[in-house]
């Protein structure tokens, strides 16, 4: 599938944004240690969640979804190993080995695939479940953990990993004693997590700090629960509105999580005004470049690096993006320079000099959110472009392209 874009109009309108991509994901495995059904409003349709979905479907869970709503009832009796085939595919199927390990005691499962933006190692988790006292093996790229019960302990993570402080969590919530993981990521859908264990009755406190302490618990209920913002897809939006000269109203967003990307885009010259849960975003005046480094929240998200990049490839002078989180993250930019924009990449540093004008042409989307910084260039650049391999994009993207054609852009998918 592909996207062809024309590119030259300016957008306007209101757009709604949906349920958070890396929140729900998290949730749905979470849901498996339920010992009754589980509603999680305010869910996403894309692949990621499709494929997680069926990931738990292959674990025994039965699970419903109608509209923005997912029902999920677990099976009296869990299965432990996950489908190889759907692994491979989503790095996030990696947080079924929590739940599973607290919840029936054993989890066998492919080392997870996903995005090819640098290296992404599993050890934190690994290392944390051990701390819990469960047996881990890794052989043939698979792995597979047993614990007849886990343990509190205390977890130091030399890294604050959203995914190995998610994970943790979840495992420490149904664990004998207190876990305290320490240098914890801070990160919104964190916090997103606490709320939907302790709903269920867990005992999490200190979400959203460096330090998160669980109380482990017997057992844990069905919740009916809705899903934070996705802040990313929010970002993404606001820089489409940036690049084309536009006024975009974005609603039903936590204005709070964006913090980092409001700073930097009203320093880009980008004029940004905040209401309770919405933010009206529009270029007035010419974009100037900046210095953008990628850090764990509450710095600036990596994942709207890509995004921001698009955004300084057509500002006035140059700009400087210093990626700290994965090591291929620039992937994208050697198809932005297709369009015409003047890049100079030397190790985890990128130098982007703005152009007047880029240039519509064939461009491949080579992971998620570097595909969707070239749908931003795509809309601002003179003529015709077509961007190859979107199914990455719909991973984690809500009807992409309808929601831009509602602001007026002119794009279509296309075979």
């Amino acid at each position: 599938m592909r996207f062809s874009i024309v590119g030259g109009t300016r957008l306007s309108g209101t757009v709604k944004i949906s349920g958070a991509k890396n929140s729900v994901l998290k949730l749905m495995a979470m849901s498996l240690m339920a010992n009754d059904r589980c509603v999680i409003r305010n869910v996403p349709r894309i692949l990621d969640v499709q494929t997680m979905k069926g990931v738990i479907e292959a674990l025994g869970a039965r699970v419903e979804w109608h509209d923005d709503v997912m029902e999920i009832t677990p099976p009296e009796h869990l299965g432990t190993e996950a489908p190889e085939e759907l692994v491979r595919g989503m790095r996030a199927s990696i947080q079924i080995m929590g739940p599973l390990l607290a919840k029936v005691g054993e989890v066998h499962i492919a080392q997870p695939g996903g995005c090819s933006i640098g290296h992404r190692p599993v050890d934190f988790h690994l290392r944390g479940f051990r701390a819990m006292g469960a047996e881990v093996e890794e052989r043939y790229g698979y792995m597979r953990a047993r614990a007849d019960k886990l343990k509190g302990a205390t977890v130091f993570l030399d890294f604050p990993s959203v995914g190995a402080t998610e994970n943790l969590m979840a495992a420490a919530a149904l664990a004998e004693g207190t876990t305290v993981i320490c240098n914890a990521a801070r990160e919104p859908e964190i916090v997103d997590q606490q709320n939907f264990l302790n709903l269920m009755g867990a005992k999490v406190r200190g979400a959203g700090t460096g330090q998160i302490v669980v109380e482990g618990v017997k057992e844990l209920a069905g919740v009916d629960y809705t899903v934070i913002p996705d802040r990313i897809e929010a970002g993404t939006m606001m820089v489409a509105a940036a690049i084309t000269g536009g006024h975009v109203t974005l609603q039903d967003v936590e204005p709070d999580h964006l913090g980092f990307l409001v700073a930097k885009l009203r320093e880009m010259g980008v004029s940004v005004e905040i209401s309770r849960n919405q933010i009206d975003c529009y270029a007035d005046r010419p974009i100037r470049g900046a210095t953008v480094r990628s850090m764990p929240y509450p710095g600036f998200a990596t994942d709207l690096q890509p995004s921001i990049a698009a955004l300084a490839s057509v500002a006035e002078g140059c700009s400087v993006l210093i990626e700290t989180i994965y090591s291929n993250r620039f992937h994208y930019l050697e198809e932005m320079r297709k369009m015409g924009a003047k890049v100079i990449i030397e190790h985890s540093t990128a130098v982007i000099r703005g152009v007047d004008r880029l240039t519509g042409t064939n461009v491949c989307a080579p992971d998620l959110r570097g595909g969707a910084a070239l749908v931003l260039c795509a809309l601002a650049a003179d003529g015709h472009t077509v961007v190859d391999n979107i199914e990455l994009i719909d991973r984690g993207y809500e009807q992409f392209e309808q929601k831009l054609s509602g602001l007026g852009a002119r794009i279509i998918r296309t075979e």
